[in-house]
């Protein structure tokens, strides 16, 4: 923020003498930073606390000559004005030309999260998980296990009823998110992308950075909250219908172990998972996964005698946390390594041996078509990922567009 650049250099299209059209700017303070941003556009950045006051100083109307005037004479020092008009101007925070101030529209579903985060509605989800924990342990046959879900011969049916049986799970596990932020005033956007190779949904909660610290933990944590509440219903209706609807308790039992699958790998570290946005919100972390991939690198280029990474590029935070959050992402390695050994072998050992005895004729001609369309399932859903995958490459490549005031 700090330049020896005089506060009269000018900037193509900056009139140092007339007021700038800020959107309504929000401000989070926390130890010597300030959050920045406005709930207009959901763009937000972190501001040193001199450069969040000169902010201010223009947000309540004066020119920035008056601004950089007046931000010399309290520091002592020169700023490039024309410089944070520019960082403001990317940041979309101004309003369109001769545009009036605009009024915040009110975010919707802000009731409804306010009930469904309420504290009866918490209270019911905790007598729910507690008593779906105790008939686990009076029946064990409740408990999660990989041959849950094989709950039909037909492995075409067991594909599609698993899609389609957690399609409205990891809708509700997005819901939540969104609904806890909604329930703050925030908005958020959905958006499909993907997870090694994996399609998964995204909840976007830009503008969760604006408010406390403290009032971030549910939208972050309510996502796995949906998780543990769905495979807690699903073990109480397969308890209830396992003696007279066998087929309906199996098929539950088996989208709970799938759901618990998908709650395992919040342990992913290195996927930048809830656990890890709940680290990183915990502990004031900017880029947290960015410095621990670099602490990684530097260690290895250390061990085969190159030169380190540069960790000076990170924030100091980052820094600090990112020497041990490392060595945790190494942990979540180690602990895919532990569930593809552990499931996805056995499983997908299972299948392609069933598979491969359908296909060399050892199966009717209805199993081999079942094997038939599986494979195409699973191709499907390979090329799916592959594309996106492709398409967010060249999205990243793409410049950025300009933004002018």
């Amino acid at each position: 923020m700090h330049s020896p650049v005089d506060s009269n250099s000018d900037a193509p299209g900056l009139d140092l003498d007339r007021p700038l059209p800020l959107r309504r700017l929000v401000y989070l303070e926390e130890a010597d930073e300030v959050t920045i941003g406005s709930p207009e556009t959901d763009t937000y950045a972190v501001f040193p606390a001199d450069g969040a006051e000169l902010v201010r100083m223009l947000a309540d109307g004066l020119t920035p000559r008056e601004a950089a005037e007046r931000y010399r004479t309290a520091y002592g020092e020169s700023v490039d004005i024309a410089d944070l008009v520019e960082v403001l101007a990317e940041l979309d925070l101004f309003r369109p030309a001769d545009a009036p101030a605009a009024e915040t529209a009110p975010v919707r579903w802000q009731r409804l999260g306010a009930v469904v985060f309420g504290r009866p509605a918490l209270l019911g989800y905790a007598l729910v998980t507690a008593l779906a924990a105790v008939e686990m342990v009076r029946v064990p046959a409740l408990v999660p296990r990989t041959d849950n879900l094989f709950f039909t011969t037909s492995y075409t049916l067991v594909v599609l009823l698993l899609f389609f049986g957690q399609a409205p799970l990891l809708a509700l596990h997005e819901a939540f998110h969104a609904l806890a932020g909604r329930r703050l005033g925030l908005r958020s956007r959905l958006s499909v992308g993907h997870r090694l190779v994996y399609l998964v949904l995204e909840t976007s909660l830009d503008g969760l950075v604006s408010v406390p610290r403290r009032q971030r933990y549910l939208p972050v944590l309510a996502g796995m909250l949906a998780d543990v509440l769905a495979i807690a219903v699903l073990t109480l209706i397969a308890d209830v219908t396992r003696g007279g609807a066998a087929t309906v308790a199996r098929l539950c039992l088996a989208i709970a172990y799938a759901t618990v699958l998908r709650l395992a790998w919040q342990g992913f570290f290195y996927l930048r998972t809830d656990l890890y946005v709940l680290l990183s919100t915990a502990l004031g972390c900017v880029n947290l996964h960015a410095a621990a991939v670099d602490v990684l690198r530097s260690t290895v280029r250390r061990v085969t005698g190159r030169p380190p990474v540069d960790l000076e590029v990170h924030h100091p935070v980052d820094r600090r946390v990112a020497r041990w959050y490392s060595w945790l992402m190494v942990v979540g390695y180690a602990f895919t390594l532990t569930m593809f050994a552990g499931v996805v072998v056995p499983t997908a050992y299972r299948l392609l041996h069933d598979v491969w005895l359908r296909m060399t004729g050892q199966g009717s001609t209805a199993a081999r078509l079942d094997s038939i369309v599986l494979l195409l399932l699973s191709l499907a859903q390979t090329a799916a990922v592959v594309v996106l995958a492709v398409r967010e490459r060249r999205a990243a490549r793409r410049p950025a567009p300009v933004r002018t005031a």
